[in-house]
């Protein structure tokens, strides 16, 4: 597997822009003749550039875009947008250069000129947080689709555009990628999308030219913590996103610190959302049912409002998750009541790729494929999958190579404390010694809970099938880490693997699964 990125969704038809008209509207110097020129996108990778493309050369970790220039214009591209230093790297690339202070600062308002994103009639949704970002993106995307709304979405998962999809390589895209896949919608009349906003989304101008009409923000806890130098900073990150500049209202969740610092400091007008018992909130949530299958929930707001529902989830959090995305869509006009009408009966409809996902079937152990890895998910996933199990627990996982290490001894810990058993494998290395991590991982939980039983298997195949090994009916398994991804990195290689496939492969090898 090549780990080349995936096609992105852009506008099929493309209105050209004057590139000299773009030059005087954001003040670029410019190295050539562009009078004549149109340009119809912008691309910040050269192997994505199209005809008619303005290519953006930024620095990288390891080489500057504007290296690259020579090939952008070879696959079509009409100028370099890039800074003083690629200007003068790019000398021989045969194409016009515009320069700019910081190339990548100015992506966001460039692709938002390009592709006339301002016009774009949909509602914008914005969903940040450390935990829960996808699941609400895909909630709202549901909750939309029910109440017979064209609905769009970007997340970790996927970009999707009705049933069109393609799988993304960034929770967030690229700038160029997002305001491109922005203008596909408004072609096909899309009146709503969510997006899921990273920190990292934020810090890096990833959404930059957009201001969303309802942002929501789910939780903060560990992570990140390689890209930011304390929890502080990665609040901070979040926090960008509740600004005149990027949106108009938000809906916070406020079970936690964060959650209630993100209200005093919000610079939009916000609403809040509890899940915990006699929090003070402008809307609270009672979770009435839980099944290994099915979650309901009755929500109540404002002025005696109330919506009873269910999600086909599990978990206290997914129902939470759900609430959030109901209360931005009130927060964007759509009344409480017809809502309830379009979900209240049947329950939300909603599938999220990977997502405490259960992939067994009716009869031996409940299998549920999760993308958690953090210690909270890992936390809330157990937790709920302990209040529906009569019998074991066993949890097979790994964790990231070259990302947070802080994060290990606690994820060990957890999983040590929510599960019967554990099996420790490899997830996505990379460049780590894998022996290493799991070894971290292995410790933390040791000190945890010093006789929990933990079987060490390197091979993800063979550790599930282990894990099958060990329960039977009435019990379950949770495996964490891969969720929808169909790859595991290691030294630089995407190896293909469906941890969700391979679950299912194994249950019917087990003889559980037809």
């Amino acid at each position: 597997m090549t780990g080349s990125p995936p096609t992105a969704l852009r506008p099929q038809h493309p209105s050209p822009r004057s590139l000299r008209g773009l030059a005087d509207a954001f003040g670029f110097e410019v190295r050539g003749g562009i009078d004549d020129l149109d340009v119809t996108g912008v691309a910040i990778s050269s192997g994505a550039v199209h005809d008619g493309d303005l290519y953006v050369g930024v620095p990288g970790r390891h080489a500057h875009g504007a290296d690259y220039a020579a090939q952008a214009a070879a696959n079509g591209a009409v100028a370099l947008l890039t800074d003083a230093a690629g200007a003068e790297r790019a000398i021989d690339a045969g194409i016009p250069v515009l320069v700019a202070p910081d190339a990548r600062a100015a992506l966001g308002e460039v692709a938002a000129w390009i592709h006339g994103t301002a016009d774009n009639p949909a509602t914008l949704f914005g969903v940040t947080g450390t935990n829960g970002k996808t699941s609400v993106v895909y909630l709202l995307f549901a909750v939309l689709r029910q109440l017979g709304i064209v609905a769009g979405l970007t997340s970790t998962a996927e970009r999707r555009i009705g049933d069109e999809a393609v799988t993304s390589s960034l929770t967030t895209p690229e700038a160029s990628e997002l305001h491109a896949l922005l203008a596909r919608m408004r072609e096909v009349e899309v009146r709503a999308v969510g997006i899921e906003v990273s920190a990292q989304a934020l810090s890096r101008h990833r959404v930059d030219g957009i201001v969303f009409d309802v942002v929501g923000f789910t939780n903060l806890s560990h992570d990140h913590l390689d890209d930011y130098a304390s929890m502080l900073e990665y609040f901070d990150a979040k926090r960008e996103l509740f600004t005149p500049e990027r949106a108009r209202r938000g809906v916070v969740t406020v079970d936690s610190e964060w959650g209630e610092r993100l209200v005093a400091e919000s610079r939009i007008p916000v609403v809040t959302l509890a899940v915990e018992p006699g929090a003070d909130a402008d809307w609270r949530l009672e979770v009435l049912d839980e099944t290994p299958t099915t979650t309901s929930f009755r929500l109540d707001g404002p002025g005696g409002r109330s919506l009873e529902t269910s999600i086909p989830l599990i978990g206290r959090y997914n129902a939470a998750n759900a609430a959030l995305a109901i209360v931005m869509l009130v927060e964007a006009g759509t009344d409480l009541d017809l809502i309830g009408a379009a979900v209240g009966a049947h329950g939300i409809d909603a599938y999220i790729p990977g997502r405490t996902e259960r992939v067994s079937g009716e009869r031996g152990p409940v299998v549920y494929i999760d993308y958690g890895h953090t210690p909270d998910a890992f936390a809330q996933a157990l937790e709920a999958i302990r209040r529906t199990t009569e019998g074991r627990v066993v949890m097979v996982f790994g964790a990231d190579g070259d990302r947070d290490t802080t994060k290990r001894a606690e994820m060990g810990a957890i999983a040590a404390r929510g599960a019967d058993v554990l099996v420790i494998t490899d997830f996505h290395p990379r460049w780590e010694d894998p022996a290493a991590i799991r070894a971290a991982l292995i410790a933390g939980a040791r000190a945890a809970v010093p006789d929990r039983e933990i079987h060490e298997i390197a091979d993800q195949r063979a550790a599930f099938r282990h894990a099958l090994a060990l329960v039977g009916e009435g019990d379950a398994v949770l495996y964490a880490g891969p969720g929808h991804e169909d790859y595991q990195e290691v030294a630089g290689v995407k190896h293909p693997y469906s941890a969700r496939d391979d679950a299912r492969l194994a249950l019917q090898e087990a003889g559980w699964l037809e």
